[in-house]
């Protein structure tokens, strides 16, 4: 289980973050789905991958914290989210204040989508999934998950023409 973790547990780290975009709540969340999964791994099929397994269970962990906190409107703009990378690659002060602004739209525009819609382009985006993996995580199709990005994609680029972008 060590190297499941080893080899998951950002991964997952970075799902519950992308969610709640609180470091606390998704260290403690983390800590609860590998809790959950070395708990339950005689149970483990193998029927998906572990890791889609993994973030499954991560999944259940958040909307058991929302059902518990009655609270779901975790999403918010962290301009530390942007890597450190993108920001010394900023030629100037003006293109780094609007790629900020433009990110800064993008959260927005993503936290106004409807909760499936929101929760497949983080996972799509941030955790690299397949739609069959995604499908998996949600209890949908894969087909579903590719036709709810596609079309939470379509809104966003019409949102951030509309504005401007």
């Amino acid at each position: 289980m060590h190297e499941i973790y080893e080899k998951y547990s950002k991964l997952v780290y970075n799902y519950l973050f992308s969610l709640t975009k609180n470091v606390e709540i998704s260290q403690e969340l983390m800590q609860e789905t590998f809790y959950c999964a070395v708990k339950n791994i005689k149970k483990f099929k193998g029927e998906c991958s572990v890791k889609t397994w993994l973030l499954k269970i991560a999944q259940n962990k958040w909307k058991d914290y929302l059902k518990s906190t009655k609270n779901k409107h975790f999403l918010s703009y962290d301009a530390n989210s942007l890597k450190e990378e993108e920001l010394l690659q900023q030629p100037s002060l003006e293109l780094e204040t609007f790629e900020k602004e433009r990110l800064f739209l993008l959260y927005q525009l993503i936290h106004r989508l409807d909760e499936n819609t929101r929760e497949v382009i983080y996972l799509r985006l941030k955790s690299e999934l397949s739609f069959k993996d995604i499908g998996k995580i949600l209890d949908k199709t894969e087909q579903w998950a590719r036709v709810t990005f596609y079309r939470g994609k379509q809104k966003l680029k019409e949102e951030l023409k509309n504005e401007g972008f």
